[in-house]
């Protein structure tokens, strides 16, 4: 009962961000851009060190070997140590994850929010990537993933690396000036919750 009431509440607090980043009566596409938004992002580009720049571009580059290597660490430790448990909750840290991408990539399509440095000049990206802004992928999957492994192991030595791993890799995104800290807001809430519809699978 208390995770379906929490999984609302999430639900509600991202609707709530999306309506509060549009204009009434503008269209998907035509998106406002808030003006804390770009004060944001540039103030992190006049303060960027070649040291943070790296650490945060590896970061961000290398997303793909903690959700695809979370779960399949648990996976082959459940396999060889024949602990159920384990490859149940390999399977929740993993099916949580693709949900996360899965409503993300519906989203952006549907949003089509550019991203920072095509709408505001005097943001200067560190790489360009392509595709929309709106949510943040990157944040909405490490947070899923951060997510399902902090309840599938509710250990403060499993909790707080967790949940470092995802908070940095959303303050990259916003470091590198390749998305908004509205689209890094609402990736944390969309990939957090997407940690509850597969509670099932947990063990």
């Amino acid at each position: 009962m208390k995770s379906k009431i929490r999984t609302k509440l999430l639900v509600v607090i991202f609707l709530i961000q999306v309506y509060l980043n549009f204009n009434p009566g503008t269209s998907l596409a035509q998106y406002r851009t808030p003006n804390l938004d770009d004060r944001i992002l540039i103030d992190l580009q006049e303060h960027r060190t070649p040291a943070q720049t790296g650490f945060f571009m590896f970061l961000s580059k290398n997303l793909e070997y903690g959700d695809i290597g979370i779960p399949a660490g648990l996976m082959v430790g459940g396999i060889i140590g024949n602990d159920k448990a384990m490859r149940q909750n390999a399977a929740y840290v993993a099916g949580s994850t693709l949900i996360s991408v899965g409503f993300t990539e519906l989203i952006k399509h549907l949003v089509k929010r550019p991203r920072p440095f095509i709408q505001n000049i005097n943001i200067t990206p560190v790489y360009r990537p392509g595709q929309y802004s709106f949510p943040s992928g990157h944040t909405s999957s490490s947070f899923a993933t951060a997510t399902a492994l902090s309840i599938a192991y509710p250990k403060w030595y499993v909790i707080a690396p967790a949940y470092l791993w995802a908070g940095a890799t959303g303050y990259s995104r916003m470091y590198l000036g390749v998305h908004y800290p509205s689209d890094v807001a609402s990736g944390a809430v969309l990939g957090a919750g997407s940690a509850f519809p597969l509670l099932f699978l947990k063990k």
